[in-house]
């Protein structure tokens, strides 16, 4: 790949160090790939209470960010993401020194959040000048980035900056950082109105106003949010500046999620070519989730946040959601590993008590969610709207066949099942319902038992299918390009 270049991924989440969805697996694998390519690339995030200091190196001298209420001094940290990508960790006790991420659960905010990555976006153009390395590119993932690209068109206009292009990638239009006006003091900035919406300071408008180009995680999703539907109120902005979005398909990391090489699933590993160790797995998650140990009956699984975005209301809110009925009314075996809203983890621990067919688990664990993706015999994902989705893509190199509603990543990536020809890669879904969820399970648990070669037939088929960063690399390198154009024209 010609034209090299310098890239900073600015983000508030990256695996291994931080995680609390896909954000942190497409900024690590995105990384990765680039640097493969020949592309310098680093990445700065928080240090988090929860990222040990001991697991990393001390930079010799502090790092002073200015803001609109004063400098603050920080401590900045290094490590390698897989001794290839340099990582920089942002430390400052009193803002990032605490348990959690944006809050100190999945469902609360910190109230600081707008003062905490406001120092994330000033200090990564500090950083810059402490390493003596000024990117070509400043790729600002999600909302907690969202400054970056109005300080580059404001203060950072005319200085080292001048030919360094914004880049920023919408994860999830639904979190956008909105704190009351007053917030904006944290910045220092005269002019807000890149800054507001609605008259809250919203981080994620102010990156879709001043980037130099928007890309999202999906040619779907790309079109949805231009839309009232999908837009969350930025559906406006975002028409406006439809010729600079773009929609790039999220890759995998198949040295992670791969069924061949997969550690957590040894010495029963698989392939397309021989997939009978998958049922080795299936009766190994059976018992590990107090399952009837039966390899006969269909065992659908769930790796997901437990939010409203998945589909959990229409899934298991109490009198209302299908999950009860698909227990007791259809013969299969569900299985959902997940953390999130508590009435949802609640309501799914009652269920896993009453049903003697479903195991639910609201503690994460990654080995689980290996087991869960090889074991398994489909895998559900019914979400009110998906920006492009891993787990279906997991799942299809796992030969575990999808069931998802066609949304986002998820329309453009599992084909649905033809059950006369036996074409197709999953079972998809439109309608947002309790009812549409619970006919979309029995046809497939109809198809498990009434066409089992075409369910083979499909898990290979699956299995073959290339959702590497191969071709979304290219079309990065493509948006750089682009990004780069409009900032030095």
């Amino acid at each position: 790949m010609k034209n090299k270049k310098k890239i900073l991924m600015i983000t508030s989440e990256v695996v291994p160090y931080a995680k609390t969805g896909g954000l942190a697996d497409m900024v690590s694998a995105l990384s990765l790939k680039l640097k493969e390519k020949g592309h310098d690339v680093r990445i700065v995030l928080p240090r988090y209470y929860d990222i040990p200091k001991e697991m990393l190196e001390k930079l010799d001298l502090p790092l002073g960010i200015p803001t609109g209420t004063g400098e603050k001094w920080t401590a900045v940290y290094t490590d390698m993401l897989k001794k290839k990508v340099p990582v920089y960790f942002i430390d400052h006790e009193g803002l990032f020194g605490r348990a959690g991420i944006y809050g100190p659960s999945g469902g609360e905010a910190f109230d600081d959040n707008a003062e905490r990555y406001n120092l994330l976006c000033r200090g990564a153009f500090q950083l810059c000048r402490f390493l003596d390395w000024i990117p070509d590119i400043m790729h600002c993932h999600d909302w907690s980035s969202g400054l970056v690209p109005l300080y580059l068109n404001t203060i950072e206009y005319n200085n080292e900056f001048a030919e360094t292009a914004s880049v920023f990638t919408i994860h999830n239009i639904g979190y956008q950082g909105v704190f009351s006006s007053d917030q904006t003091i944290h910045t220092g900035l005269l002019e807000q109105s890149s800054m507001l919406h609605n008259d809250d300071m919203n981080f994620l408008k102010c990156a879709l106003d001043q980037s130099h180009i928007i890309t999202t995680v999906s040619p779907t999703y790309a079109k949805e949010i231009q839309s009232p539907e999908y837009g969350s109120g930025l559906e406006q902005l975002l028409d406006y500046r439809k010729y600079d979005l773009f929609g790039i398909l999220n890759g995998v990391d198949y040295s992670d999620w791969n069924p061949e090489t997969d550690k957590y699933i040894k010495p029963h590993n698989y392939s397309s070519e021989n997939i009978k160790n998958k049922t080795l797995i299936k009766k190994r998650l059976q018992k590990m989730a107090g399952l009837e140990e039966d390899s006969s009956k269909p065992l659908i699984g769930i790796v997901s946040r437990l939010a409203d975005q998945k589909g959990f209301k229409e899934l298991c809110e109490p009198f209302y959601g299908c999950l009860a009925s698909l227990c007791r009314y259809i013969d299969l075996q569900f299985v959902i590993l997940g953390t999130g809203e508590k009435w949802c983890e609640d309501e799914l621990n009652r269920l896993s008590k009453t049903l003697p067919n479903l195991t639910a688990w609201t503690q994460f664990d990654n080995e689980k969610a290996h087991l869960i993706e090889a074991g398994s015999d489909f895998f559900l994902m019914p979400s009110r709207y998906e920006p492009c989705g891993l787990n279906q893509l997991y799942s299809l190199k796992y030969g575990t066949l999808p069931i998802v509603r066609k949304t986002g990543g998820l329309a453009d990536t599992v084909e649905n099942y033809n059950q006369d020809s036996g074409q197709g890669t999953g079972f998809t879904f439109n309608d947002l319902t309790p009812e549409a969820i619970y006919n979309v399970v029995g046809w497939a648990v109809w198809a498990w038992f009434n066409k089992p070669k075409h369910i083979v037939t499909m898990q290979k088929r699956a299995m073959e299918r290339d959702f590497s960063w191969t071709d979304s690399i290219v079309k990065y390198n493509e948006i750089y390009d682009k990004a780069l154009e409009k900032r030095r024209s």
